[in-house]
């Protein structure tokens, strides 16, 4: 897939939204005189920005952390000037999207290549200013920043619910899909899925969705891009209300995320949803981790066996080692089975920790329903139905529908469990 540009955002009209009761702060670094003083008559003449400092040197010295010397509190705007040492220039965009998350980096310089673009762009640079710079151009980039500053306030604060496996086929992303559209379609709730796969995911395709543009991890690569708008074009919708950002399709090069930009995404995600579900691949790569220590609970779902119980074991282990705190962990025991060979007392000793929850096992239906390309059914009155609900009300949602399932059979993601 095509990763999102630069200039796809350049088109549209962020004005209205951008209060001008508050100037935005700025600092510049390595500006020329004339930039400089495009920037000096802008401030004067519109109560938009108010310039802070000028700093006539690239801060690359990784020992200090560009929230130190940029100023407190940081400011809104950094502009840096990209012409006068590309590579000093990127490792400070890099520096300041790690450390100082709420400033929005501007990239100018006299070279429009694309390719130079897309560079600064992945530094974390928001907007590419072209000198010499227009009084209509730094308008309009001051102004989404200015409405990305404005959508802070929202009347959500999700929960960050992530899922493991402690390996592959513990049914994480069936769980996921099931979860996130009960939650979505019989509680009312703006819910989200986000497909942390590097590749391969199937979070969208278990919900019959198959027609999307971008994924997660483009949308990580615009964090300084954020808004209501831009996320729109990341999102597929599914009939029960739920709301999908879907991993990508495998055929492309891996990325470089760069550190911090997974937590900054996730801030951005919160404010517009009251649960977040995050289907993440099992292992414990450095995006995991991030996921890891910024969500509020990790479910790690297992399964009665062996090798499963030995890898959450070891997950544990390891994430303590890595200072996340045990209340954090929860054990999901999925196809679960009052006979099975491993009993319930012993995979908790084993594991050190209490069974959070246990969901029924119907792994068979759940085969033969993906297996055929069923599309995805309404809510269903099966056992694995009724389980998550209860585990929806144990999250903390409740039900606005009741006992009386009004939506119509075909509708809805449980339907895959009563085929």
């Amino acid at each position: 897939m095509k990763p999102m540009s630069i200039r796809d955002a350049l088109n549209s009209s962020p004005l209205e939204s951008f209060s001008t009761s508050q100037p935005l702060s700025v600092v510049g670094v390595c500006l020329d005189e004339e930039t400089w003083a495009v920037l000096k008559l802008f401030a004067e003449s519109a109560p938009l920005i108010k310039l802070r400092s000028h700093l006539s040197e690239y801060r690359t010295d990784d020992t200090e952390p560009a929230s130190e010397w940029l100023g407190s509190p940081t400011p809104d705007i950094c502009i840096i000037d990209f012409d006068r040492d590309r590579k000093k220039a990127a490792l400070v965009a890099e520096s300041i999207r790690s450390t100082a998350a709420d400033t929005s980096i501007f990239a100018v310089s006299a070279d429009a290549q694309p390719d130079l673009i897309i560079q600064a762009m992945r530094s974390g640079c928001s907007e590419y200013l072209l000198k010499p710079i227009g009084r209509e151009q730094l308008l309009n980039a001051v102004a989404r920043v200015g409405g990305r500053r404005k959508e802070r306030v929202q009347p959500f604060k999700a929960q960050v619910l992530a899922f493991v496996g402690a390996k592959g086929g513990c049914g994480v992303t069936s769980l996921v899909t099931q979860l996130g559209a009960l939650l979505a379609n019989s509680f009312s709730k703006k819910t989200l899925v986000v497909d942390l796969h590097p590749d391969f995911g199937d979070a969208a395709l278990y919900l019959g969705l198959t027609k999307y543009r971008y994924h997660f991890f483009e949308l990580v690569e615009n964090t300084e891009r954020l808004d209501g708008e831009l996320l729109q074009g990341f999102l597929a919708r599914h009939g029960s209300g739920l709301e999908v950002i879907p991993a990508p399709e495998g055929n492309s090069a891996p990325r470089r995320v760069l550190p911090g930009a997974v937590a900054q995404t996730f801030e951005f995600l919160r404010m517009r949803y009251e649960y977040i579900m995050v289907d993440m691949n099992p292992g414990l790569s450095d995006e995991n981790l991030e996921m890891i220590r910024h969500c509020d609970q990790l479910h790690v779902v297992t399964v009665a066996e062996v090798s499963a119980l030995r890898n959450t074991v070891r997950q544990f282990e390891y994430l303590t080692r890595k200072e996340i705190p045990r209340d954090r962990f929860r054990v999901i025991l999925n196809r679960h089975h009052k006979r099975s060979l491993i009993s319930d007392g012993e995979i908790e000793k084993t594991l050190g920790q209490k069974i959070f929850w246990k969901v029924p096992n119907q792994y068979a239906h759940v085969v033969k329903a993906i297996n055929g390309g069923d599309p995805i059914a309404s809510l269903s009155s099966s056992d694995v139905a009724r389980n998550l609900r209860d585990l929806a009300s144990h999250l903390g949602a409740r039900n606005t529908s009741g006992e009386k399932e009004k939506k119509k059979e075909g509708s809805g993601i449980l339907g895959l469990w009563s085929r």
